[in-house]
């Protein structure tokens, strides 16, 4: 048969393509996954929010060509978001792995005095001697993407137990761990010492599970950028990567030493007068470096362009002073460790030049929860066939625009705190108290001032930033909600700031809104909480932060287990 020129071309063209085995792979290897989770950072402390105190142009740059989630949820404390984006479950459905035994507790969502805390994750975090974390019959977001061929990095903060090493990173599907184990430590000589007034202090810092002793004066936010940037560089890339970089920043160190930043950055910042903002703002700006760095070492690899990066923080800030912080939700209510829409409605947003539909912010309803059955669709698995999650593939939603699969989201329900609070559709429902009331206010950044800064401007933008708008605040704002007398409900899609309170004339809406929180709480599993063990203490491991219960061992009884030390 006889193939004129322009046929003979197109085959020649056809034949290329086939046989061109590096474009073949391109083409079908599934995406590299950065996931940067920022600790503490609040909703007002990146300037694609409208911060115009802060400047973070590289945080700017990335969410502004991608998707900013403008309804995104995440969990008011550290550990149970971190559980939530490893397991796809909410906290309450998250039980505990320990040594001991299993509490039993009846409750009800009406608090009875003598109620005790019986559910999951949802109080609380997992301090570094507490012999508690994550249970090893959950299969975690590594362990999901190693069977797709992925390969599996972390760097940074765990904060899911660590009493045995195989509730650790590497034994937990990761293929390499640099970071720190328990919840805070210091950002410079990398030592934990929030309990140091009791005895319990040491180093944080392993790589593997070796301890890290000669990096005493770098700077965190620094060292696990530079760590990751490592990763990238010798990562195979016929591969696809797997990079989990949850910053210590911008969570506050030691009490001795709370907020830290090299003077460079400090030096950035004249325009703020209060020194906690100062060095909270120099702390972000540090953090923002560090992502620009990871994503000009994808770019430089030529991995960028099949990557997607997902950014979130793990709760809301903590403003005022709170937890020794000064992070900002304004002008959303409340601090980290509330159900205020300033302790759960998170900062994020996605990047990728796979979005189909990119530089928009979506208003659609996501939680920390749909990370995992997104990240699990995007590697190439079918979401579909995971069982017992909360979450939902909600690629669509980020990629194309489409409607989000999801109508509701359970902040939380501490029985032991007794407060929950739930989103459903625009409705809001919390009631009970955390703090006795003491953190349930508004609370504008200290050292107000304006840095029209020249990063800042410089940021291609398709439009402002998302700034939240709320409304003409009433005189009895502070006042006509008391959760802890009577549950509250709000329209925050209109009221996105709770100032207020519709319960009183919304009966049937009430009614229905506690009918899912009971719903919820018939389904939350009990806990194995213990308490302080002094074995953990690091003065018996070398002056580490060290596992120190070995799994296998029935030597040892449990009720010995916490008695033999003390």
């Amino acid at each position: 048969m006889a193939v004129d020129s322009k046929g003979a071309l197109l085959l020649l063209l056809i034949t290329a393509v086939l046989y061109d085995g590096s474009s073949s792979s391109k083409a079908t290897q599934p995406p590299h996954i950065i996931l940067i989770v920022a600790d503490d950072l609040g909703w007002n402390d990146v300037s694609f929010h409208g911060s115009d105190q802060i400047p973070t142009p590289n945080l700017d740059s990335l969410a502004y060509s991608g998707v900013i989630l403008g309804n995104y949820y995440v969990s008011p404390i550290c550990t149970p978001t971190r559980s939530a984006i490893m397991t796809g479950r909410h906290p309450i459905h998250t039980d505990i792995m320990s040594p001991g035994g299993m509490m039993l507790v009846d409750f009800t969502l009406r608090f009875p005095p003598n109620a005790l805390p019986c559910v999951g994750l949802q109080h609380g975090v997992i301090s570094g001697a507490t012999p508690f974390g994550l249970p090893l019959n959950e299969t975690i977001l590594p362990q999901y993407l190693k069977p797709l061929g992925y390969a599996t990095h972390i760097v940074g903060k765990w904060h899911l137990g660590m009493y045995a090493w195989e509730l650790t990173p590497t034994y937990r599907g990761f293929d390499s761990y640099f970071g720190y184990y328990t919840g805070a430590e210091d950002y410079v000589d990398h030592a934990n010492r929030i309990r140091a007034s009791l005895g319990y202090k040491g180093l944080d810092l392993r790589n593997g599970t070796e301890p890290v002793w000669t990096e005493n004066g770098t700077y965190s936010t620094e060292l696990f950028a530079t760590e990751a940037e490592r990763i990238i560089a010798s990562h195979d890339t016929s591969k696809p990567l797997f990079l989990y970089l949850p910053h210590q920043a911008v969570h506050s160190g030691n009490p001795d030493n709370p907020l830290q930043a090299p003077q460079k950055y400090i030096d950035k910042f004249p325009h703020i007068q209060h020194p906690g903002r100062r060095t909270f703002a120099a702390m972000v700006s540090a953090l923002d470096d560090a992502v620009g760095n990871v994503t000009k070492a994808l770019s430089a690899r030529g991995m960028l362009e099949n990557s997607v990066i997902i950014f979130t923080t793990d709760n809301g800030g903590p403003a005022a002073g709170f937890d020794m912080n000064y992070a900002s939700n304004w002008p959303l209510r409340g601090v980290k460790n509330t159900l205020w829409e300033g302790g759960v409605h998170g900062t994020g947003f996605v990047h990728s030049p796979l979005i189909k539909q990119p530089k928009r912010t979506t208003h659609e309803l996501l939680h920390v929860c749909d990370l995992l059955p997104t990240i699990y669709t995007l590697a190439g698995g079918d979401s579909t066939e995971l069982k017992n999650l909360d979450g939902t593939n909600v690629w669509e939603t980020i990629s194309r625009g489409v409607e989000s699969p999801r109508v509701e989201v359970l902040h939380n329900i501490d029985p032991k705190r007794k407060t929950a609070a739930l989103r459903y559709s625009d409705y809001k429902i919390i009631l009970g108290e955390a703090y006795k009331g003491a953190w349930d206010g508004w609370y504008p950044p200290e050292g107000v001032t304006t840095n029209r800064s020249k990063e800042t401007n410089h940021v291609p933008r398709w439009s402002g930033p998302l700034k939240i708008k709320c409304g003409e605040k009433p005189a009895n704002a502070s006042t006509n909600c008391k959760p802890r007398d009577n549950p509250c409900v709000f329209n925050i899609k209109e009221d996105p700031c709770e100032f207020n309170n519709i319960a009183d004339w919304n009966q049937p809406l009430l009614t229905f809104l506690m009918g899912r929180l009971e719903a919820y709480s018939a389904t939350a599993v009990p806990i194995r909480n213990q308490p302080t063990d002094p074995r953990g203490n690091p003065k018996y491991h070398g002056g580490v932060w060290s596992p120190w219960i070995n799994l296998t061992d029935t030597s040892v009884s449990t009720n010995e287990l916490f008695g033999s030390l003390q």
